[in-house]
């Protein structure tokens, strides 16, 4: 017999079928596992790095629960891992016909060469990136039983544009109204746009840190009032100078691609939301209140500043990043509203329009 979903209960867990970290936030020496994307800085390593204070010192050093000594690197490449686990479930998926090699430095490389024209066009913060793409070419390249990495990845729509809406996906432009059905067809150089629809409409991003998972666990800790006094106001010092020299990139940052986050429908008052709290891509989907039996578990692909936006606003969010036109209870309430942006988000659309294409096909595209 169904039961309700309570809020705040876990609905599943689940880990992607394939991930990877963004480049320029590994440019920028955010050191993540190049598996599961696993912050590998100590807290303290984490905080000195984005606060620019080398000798800062953090309380609790006990609660870190990154393992250096668990860390190993790939004999060939160098590429580090969080665990052995890891870096065997790397190379049985695809990295054996990624891996450099000696050849990691050399930017003669196609693979270099690919990563430097993607970082070209596209500027943080970054949506997507074109190794998760290399990967899932890889992943059924290398596969022994390629039937059935085929049929996972077909699960995801890949369709490049919504011919009833007569839309295509941003990353591809006007002209590309080609739908493609089979994975085959990505190793054809034509079919491999098709991906780049594929990560657009499905993939999430996932965001891990160390220094967050250490200050998550400051919080739960019993302290006498005085100590807890000194430990938050520690933390929003800490906060502010890392503000100060760092901005907002605070986290190894990257995206994948989920089988049952992505077959969650949108709404612009979701009833679930997606988080990581294993501090590695171990996606936890859970309830932001209660789900009757029967009742659609959706998510939002627009984040809250955007879920703020008019209707208007966010129909365009969703037509150009994600082939869709909302209907969800929150836009039907609205639809009396006039098709126009308020005066803060037309100038913030203007400002888009006068960027580079580079950052037009990266900085408007939004992360589930």
């Amino acid at each position: 017999m169904s039961s309700i979903i309570k809020k705040g209960d876990v609905i599943f867990l689940e880990r992607p079928l394939v991930s990877a970290q963004f480049l320029w936030n590994a440019l920028y020496k955010y050191k993540a596992c190049d598996y599961c994307l696993r912050a590998l800085e100590t807290a303290e390593e984490n905080a000195r790095r984005l606060s620019g204070i080398p000798g800062l010192n953090l309380p609790h050093p006990e609660l870190c629960r990154v393992r250096p000594e668990l860390h190993q690197a790939c004999p060939q490449c160098q590429v580090m891992y969080c665990s052995s686990e890891c870096r065997q479930a790397a190379a049985e998926q695809y990295h054996r016909v990624l891996c450099l090699g000696p050849s990691q430095e050399d930017p003669d490389h196609p693979i270099n060469k690919l990563k430097d024209a993607w970082r070209s066009m596209h500027y943080p913060p970054e949506t997507s990136s074109i190794m998760l793409m290399a990967r899932m070419v890889a992943a059924v390249k290398q596969a022994k039983d390629k039937a059935h990495w085929q049929k996972l990845f077909s699960h995801f729509c890949s369709r490049a544009a919504n011919e009833e809406e007569e839309i295509a996906h941003k990353l591809l432009g006007e002209k590309f109204r080609v739908s493609y059905r089979h994975v085959t067809s990505w190793f054809v150089p034509e079919g491999f746009r098709s991906l780049f629809a594929l990560v657009g409409t499905n993939g999430q991003g996932i965001g891990t840190s160390s220094l967050s998972q250490w200050v998550h666990a400051c919080d739960s800790l019993e302290l006498p009032a005085q100590q807890r006094e000194q430990l938050d106001s520690f933390i929003d010092q800490l906060y502010k100078d890392i503000e100060k020299e760092t901005g907002d990139f605070l986290n190894c940052e990257g995206s994948g691609l989920f089988l049952l986050q992505s077959s969650c429908n949108h709404s612009c008052i979701p009833n679930a939301e997606a988080s990581f709290p294993e501090n590695n891509f171990l996606l936890q989907l859970s309830a932001l209140s209660d789900i009757s039996p029967g009742e659609e578990i959706c998510i939002s692909y627009l984040d809250c500043c955007q879920r703020d936006r008019s209707r208007h606003s966010r129909h365009k969010i969703l037509r150009e990043n994600y082939l869709f036109v909302c209907s969800c209870p929150k836009c039907v309430s609205q639809m009396d509203e006039l098709d126009a942006t308020s005066e803060e988000e037309e100038e913030e659309e203007g400002e888009a329009e006068g960027e580079t294409e580079g950052d037009e096909m990266e900085d408007e595209m939004t992360d589930v």
